[in-house]
């Protein structure tokens, strides 16, 4: 006997409340959604002094700034501004991925003080509406980091370096980083620049942020970068103005965001590159910076992997 044929409805049409999703989010996603956000007050972040472009004396290192382009995907603030002010750190964010755009933070090795980290709990920034904010949901139950941008330890200096501790543990400071992002090269590389300014009681201005793009991996709403980029200013060894850029990429691990991957790849790159790929611009910190300079001169685009510290050209 043939089977009956089923009647399909055609006309038929759902409604969202008929919809389910196919899989049950997991507990740790459902935990998060139920957690009450914790929120900064505004008030209790307006005395905040932020980046400062004078911090290496008389080598002045401009707040970056960004092409005409990208000027409407920046970020205002409730009461009309533009860049949050932490204690020795800054943030600009995008209003479209509702991420950093880029954050630049003070160092200073003759002041630094270690912070114990204990149970640090992250935080919305109250100067922003919080769905300005990529928040908990994006990394609950997966292989993503919470990553810093400005790491927790880079602001940590002087009388106010538990306060300064404190602000790195905002979201706005935070961007998706998988889970061996943090490990190896990378690490080695902020390590390399927190040890050497401890060592010679020196200051540096460290910039960091993602490197956006418009085909980035949607995931849970929230398009994951496929790359973050450093550019360092400081004064070298004889005194004289320099800057140095690094690129680590983590496209190939980004397929499968519920396992933990090896080691990444870092690159030293030029300051103009950097520049060509976000749309920030440094000032004229490129004029500082051997490899835009050979670039300059050359027309070849120059970049260096770095496999340890001893990879590291400043």
């Amino acid at each position: 006997m043939p089977a009956p044929k089923a009647k399909i409805d055609l006309s038929h049409r759902p409604r969202l409340a008929d919809l389910h999703p196919l899989l049950a989010p997991s507990p740790a996603l459902l935990e998060a959604r139920a957690a009450t956000p914790r929120v900064t007050a505004a008030k209790d972040l307006k005395d905040r002094r932020g980046y400062a472009e004078d911090f290496l004396g008389g080598f002045v290192v401009p707040w970056p700034t960004v092409e005409q382009r990208l000027a409407s995907d920046v970020q205002t603030q409730k009461n009309g501004g533009e860049r949050l002010d932490y204690t020795h750190f800054s943030v600009t964010m995008s209003r479209s991925r509702r991420l950093a755009l880029y954050v630049g933070a003070n160092i200073d090795g003759a002041q630094h003080v270690d912070v114990a980290r204990s149970n640090d709990t992250w935080a919305y920034d109250g100067r922003l509406p919080i769905d300005a904010q990529v928040g908990e949901d994006l990394y609950a139950g997966n292989g993503l980091d919470r990553g810093h941008l400005v790491r927790r330890q880079d602001p940590n200096w002087g009388d106010e370096a538990k306060t300064a501790n404190f602000d790195t543990f905002h979201f706005t400071n935070c961007s998706p980083q998988m889970s061996g992002f943090n490990q190896k090269t990378w690490l080695e590389l902020e390590d390399y620049i927190l040890d050497n300014t401890q060592r010679w009681k020196a200051r540096a201005t460290v910039f960091t942020g993602p490197v956006f793009g418009d085909d980035d991996r949607v995931y849970r709403g929230v398009k994951i970068p496929k790359a973050f980029w450093k550019v360092v200013a400081y004064l070298s060894d004889d005194g004289k103005p320099s800057a140095s850029a690094y690129m680590i990429d983590q496209s190939r691990e980004l397929g499968q965001l519920d396992l933990m991957f090896g080691q990444l790849r870092t690159y030293q790159r030029s300051v103009i590159q950097i520049e060509r790929l976000t749309g920030i611009r440094f000032a004229n910190l490129a004029d500082y910076d051997g490899f835009s300079n050979e670039e300059r001169a050359t027309g070849t685009r120059i970049e260096a992997l770095i496999q340890g510290p001893d990879d590291i050209r400043v």
